[in-house]
């Protein structure tokens, strides 16, 4: 018995369905094949262990992070000693970390000292040669690369007094690490002389200029103006003028206080010990005035011992005395 007209129908129907069916079942599957593996390469990739490459020669903390499928990401870094230039001083993250394969691990790496040999020093001013190894040291991440071996040898020389006469270890020496530098410095000549200008009958400002200018040493004291003294002058001085002194003689200057002192300014002389020096370093004698200005009132080569300069200021100015551009203290102007 054969199959009708619309069972024949009915018949491709059913397979037409089935067919279309199964198609669609092949592209789902497919799908989800295909995003199955999207997953499986973007969030299955090969877990590593990072090796520890502390304290080994770069090449080979390279190659021990390629064996791994890692790669670096290096600093440099100076150090105090030249013995670890090229090794590895850090890494991250931490030897033993598990991480994906492609990591970045940061490497720290010693470029050794700043410097490598000594430099020559002799014939420049000690101080000079301090704050240049203070600047050195600051460029080194703060270690001492090099320092002056305290204390300083001085000896009477004709060169300038500061001037570096010698010096240990030479000129060309290796630095594999830290290093003290011995110096002998120059204190100037023995005995060394200085004529006493005039001082008397000058202003205050006037002879203040003039010891600047004379490298002679001084003592301030203050009086009363008697009869016919001006106020706020120089009255007298305990050398005569042209007299030769030693350089560290101090010369005794007597000023008179002013006649009239308005009420909002001060007079009087600034007193402060300084410690003795081999030879006269700068000083200097500030006023920072309310209104934020700064006002010089002396520079000068001082020796050392007690530092008496006058002043006449409005009250609650600040008087700042440096001395090698070193500030040494602050004290506040009051009656």
């Amino acid at each position: 018995m054969g199959l009708g007209f619309s069972s024949i129908e009915e018949y491709v129907k059913n397979h037409l369905r089935m067919f279309i069916l199964s198609a669609i079942a092949l592209v789902i599957l497919t799908g989800i094949v295909a995003v199955s593996v999207f997953f499986v390469v973007v969030h299955g990739e090969e877990q590593t262990m990072v090796p520890d490459v502390t304290g080994k020669e770069l090449t080979e903390a390279l190659l021990e992070l390629q064996v791994k499928e890692l790669y670096p990401r290096i600093q440099l870094r100076y150090t105090h000693t030249s013995r670890d230039k090229g090794l590895i001083l850090e890494q991250e993250p931490l030897p033993g970390t598990i991480v994906k394969a492609g990591r970045r691990i940061r490497l720290v790496v010693s470029q050794g000292v700043i410097v490598n040999r000594v430099e020559n020093f002799i014939s420049r001013n000690i101080d000079e040669v301090r704050m240049d190894m203070m600047t050195l040291q600051a460029a080194a991440g703060g270690i001492a690369l090099l320092s002056i071996k305290e204390p300083i040898m001085y000896e009477y020389s004709a060169d300038r007094p500061g001037t570096i006469l010698a010096q240990k270890p030479e000129y060309g020496g290796e630095i594999s690490g830290p290093l003290a530098v011995e110096f002998v410095v120059s204190r100037g000549r023995d005995n060394q002389t200085v004529t006493v200008p005039q001082f008397t009958g000058l202003s205050i400002p006037a002879a203040l200029n003039l010891i600047s200018d004379s490298g002679v040493n001084f003592r301030f004291i203050q009086k009363a103006g008697s009869d016919g003294e001006s106020g706020e002058t120089v009255v007298s001085q305990s050398h005569a003028e042209n007299a030769a002194i030693s350089i560290n003689t101090p010369v005794l200057l007597t000023v008179t206080t002013p006649e009239n002192i308005p009420d909002n300014e001060v007079f009087g002389i600034f007193r402060h010990t300084i410690p003795q020096n081999p030879y006269p370093l700068t000083v200097r004698l500030e006023a920072l005035l309310s209104s934020g200005e700064r006002q010089r009132i002396i520079t000068v080569n001082y020796t050392g011992g007690e530092f008496t300069v006058p002043y006449k200021l409005p009250q609650d100015t600040v008087l700042i005395l440096s001395m090698l551009d070193r500030e040494l203290l602050r004290e506040t102007v009051r009656n």
